[in-house]
């Protein structure tokens, strides 16, 4: 299972204060970065590991241990040959619903740094074990959102809130836990918006102490509760551009056109048996 380099193994000197910078604004985005953040005023207010668990190094917690393996790479929902910087770029404007920083900028230069010291010791286009976010089973049915909202109150609600809004630290700047919804939530451009990629998520790393070893949903409650969230207002990010060529777009994109007949709820929801290449 892939571990991060020791913290031993951080240069000294600039280079390493570069590192330090950018784990830190993984860790505390909105303290830097947020609607009130001290340097720039770019993102809704999560932070980067909301979504990229233990700034990034927890296993199958959609960590960053490949990323300097495989970049520069070729994506195809934007049909071009990608660096770091704009797979940095996407989750702003993405999942933090904002702006990006300049690539230029000391910010990115320094969440560039750690990302790349992260995946120092991987091996060139060998995904480590743990890496990305682990696929649960599919189901034999759609899943259901109403049924994931059952799941959701019994679960999720004492930390994000009834409403999805997330809990706010007392001094208002950052979340203690993120909005799984609403205006200060993920944009609808999200990979986590995606139901393939937040069922896993969720199986194996809520509620919160969970992990990989220790699910505690069931794979109907994961997909469920997943449809449930996704199934919630948010803000949307168009998304005209993406997926020159429809046969590159993943099943579970919840948007059309397709270059198949199935509807775009099915494409949303499931079921995904027959669809599946």
């Amino acid at each position: 299972m892939w571990q991060p380099p020791d913290s031993t193994t951080i240069p000294a000197g600039t280079a390493g204060d570069m590192i330090r910078y950018g784990h830190t604004l993984i860790s505390e985005t909105a303290r830097y970065l947020g609607p009130k953040g001290s340097v720039l005023q770019l993102s809704n207010g999560m932070n980067c590991q909301n979504c990229h668990l233990e700034a990034g190094t927890k296993p199958f917690g959609n960590n960053y241990s490949r990323v300097a393996s495989v970049y520069p790479l070729f994506r195809a929902r934007s049909n071009s040959r990608e660096t770091i910087y704009k797979r940095i770029s996407d989750c702003f404007e993405r999942s933090l619903n904002g702006t990006a920083p300049d690539s230029s900028s000391r910010e990115m230069i320094a969440i560039k740094a750690y990302i790349e010291w992260l995946g120092s010791e991987v091996t060139k286009d060998t995904p480590p074990t743990g890496a990305g976010i682990k696929k649960v089973p599919l189901l034999a049915r759609a899943a259901d959102p109403k049924k994931g909202r059952l799941v959701y109150q019994q679960q999720c609600s004492s930390c994000h809130g009834a409403g999805g809004e997330g809990q706010l630290q007392p001094d208002k700047v950052a979340y203690l836990y993120p909005p799984l919804w609403g205006p200060a939530s993920y944009n609808d451009g999200a990979g986590i918006y995606r139901l393939f990629n937040l069922a896993g998520y969720v199986k194996y790393n809520m509620p919160f102490g969970v992990d990989y070893n220790s699910a505690r949903l069931s794979d109907e409650e994961a997909w469920d509760v997943a449809a449930y969230i996704n199934s919630m207002p948010r803000p949307h990010k168009d998304q005209g551009g993406d997926w020159h060529d429809l046969r590159q777009k993943p099943i579970d994109f919840p948007f059309g056109p397709y270059a198949d007949a199935f509807s775009e709820q099915q494409h949303k929801y499931g079921p995904y048996q027959h669809m599946h290449p």
